[in-house]
């Protein structure tokens, strides 16, 4: 049987359970569809993603096909050139992927061509789990307390071997897609930073279960640390199978390689993943709309001189500069601190979620719909489970606490990186003297803090205070 691979958000071999299910049936013929939807960063990622894929596919003797245009139509006319009677694919979780794949389906069942779809993004499914009521979970931890308690996600599968089709289909050239900018050049902090495809998922995932998870329950919210997994872009792009981080760490945690409680913090953060697309399943509104319906009315400022100071990372609060700046750079951003810059627009400058939202879609490699979309709204205080409305970061203390030698503003903020401990993470409060030794002139080598933390808190409770008084 020649069966087509439709591959989306599941750029590897191991544990590919539609890719499994292609190579038992026989010949595999892969196909990809340009995806006019992502951001830069991710364009420039998927790139390099699909360029070792193929490397991949090429030692099995299988070809990486590319193809332009609606799936729905394509994947028909590719069945009809090959004479395949069947396609198989992974599930995507957000309100574009659901509707592609529904269309798929209708398109081939039309057809009488058989179509098989499979869960190899997630670990549970998110349309089968229900609180007690009977009805979709909306706070994070009775979630992932149901899901440990009462499901066990399957064990990772390999396929054995990959049969390639005798007459192979043509393909696109990747070099004609233009995925990578080039005037100018803004991708080599990306490349000099990250090693896209599953070999370099692989390694991540080695060298931070082998080493750094322990202690990460308390060193990830330390930028300045190398304690985080850094593999959230290899699962954006499905280098890497949750179902291995899920079973892998639970065999180290078994064999006492690594302790319960790391182990458990990250796996919880897996599970914040899960929830962000279980959300996406059941509350589909909320990729354009708040979930919480009061912010609707909320009095945002959308002021687009605040928004490129943020953007440019020259907000005058060295934490939140730092991070942007590390974002534009490597495409990346510490989980402390993106909470921090996101809090810092949303609530210090008032500034709609969706601006943020946009600008991370298009400088983040793991920019992700739900995760971004999720993320955002906890931070603003609007999603499910989020933040309080009061809970508003001072940027000062929020350095202070979590980066307090000042190594990862130095490193980001290297304008700054004189600047003695105790003001570093607010050097307008510094003296002259001090900062004539650093070398940094407030206003010309540094800006000055773009709003008053004071005055921008005041203002960001009355708005909130005046939503929830409305409600």
């Amino acid at each position: 049987m020649k069966t087509i691979l439709w591959l989306r958000e599941d750029l590897r071999l191991y544990d590919n359970l539609a890719l499994n299910q292609a190579a038992a049936d026989g010949e595999v013929i892969p196909v990809f569809f340009y995806p006019e939807h992502l951001g830069g960063a991710s364009y420039w990622w998927l790139h390099h993603s699909l360029s070792r894929l193929a490397e991949q596919f090429a030692e099995h003797g299988v070809t990486l096909i590319l193809r332009t245009g609606d799936p729905a139509r394509v994947v028909l006319k590719l069945c009809e050139e090959i004479g395949s009677t069947k396609v198989v694919f992974n599930r995507v979780y957000s309100s574009r992927g659901m509707a592609q794949g529904q269309a798929v389906k209708q398109a081939l069942q039309g057809a009488d061509i058989e179509c098989q779809s499979f869960n190899s993004q997630l670990l549970f499914e998110p349309g089968k789990i229900f609180n007690k009521q009977g009805t979709p979970f909306k706070v994070f931890t009775p979630f992932w307390k149901h899901c440990c308690a009462q499901l066990q996600p399957p064990a990772p599968q390999a396929f054995t071997t990959l049969k390639p089709v005798g007459d192979q289909p043509d393909s696109e050239q990747l070099s004609d897609w233009g995925l990578l900018p080039t005037r100018p050049n803004w991708a080599q902090g990306l490349a000099d930073t990250w090693q896209p495809g599953e070999a370099g998922a692989q390694q991540r995932w080695q060298e931070f279960l082998n080493d750094r998870i322990q202690g990460y329950k308390e060193g990830r919210d330390f930028p300045e640390r190398e304690q985080t997994s850094l593999l959230s872009p290899h699962l954006t792009f499905g280098e890497i199978s949750p179902r291995q981080l899920w079973h892998d760490t639970q065999e180290a945690m078994a064999s006492g390689l690594v302790d319960a409680s790391n182990g458990n913090k990250f796996l919880a953060e897996i599970g914040w993943r899960e929830f962000s697309r279980y959300l996406l399943v059941h509350f589909p509104q909320i990729e354009t709309e708040a979930f919480n319906q009061k912010f609707a009315d909320f009095p945002w400022k959308n002021s687009a001189k605040l928004l490129k100071a943020w953007q440019k990372g020259e907000t005058g609060y060295p934490i939140v500069d730092a991070g942007m700046r590390e974002l534009w750079h490597t495409g990346y951003m510490h989980n402390r601190v993106r909470m921090i810059v996101a809090s810092f627009l949303t609530k210090h400058c008032l500034v709609h979620w969706q601006s943020g939202m946009d600008w991370f879609w298009d400088t983040l490699v793991d920019a992700d719909v739900a995760n971004n979309t999720a993320s955002w709204q906890w931070v603003a205080g609007c999603g499910a489970d989020a933040a309080p409305y009061f809970r508003i970061f001072n940027p000062i203390l929020q350095g202070e606490k979590h980066d307090k030698l000042g190594v990862y503003v130095r490193r980001w903020v290297p304008e700054l990186k004189k600047m003695p401990n105790k003001t570093i993470h607010q050097p307008w409060t510094a003296d002259e003297e001090t900062l004539a030794e650093a070398g940094v002139k407030l206003g010309k080598d540094y800006p000055r803090p773009i709003v008053d933390h004071a005055d921008a808190r005041a203002e960001a409770l009355a708005a909130y205070q005046a939503i929830k008084s409305s409600s």
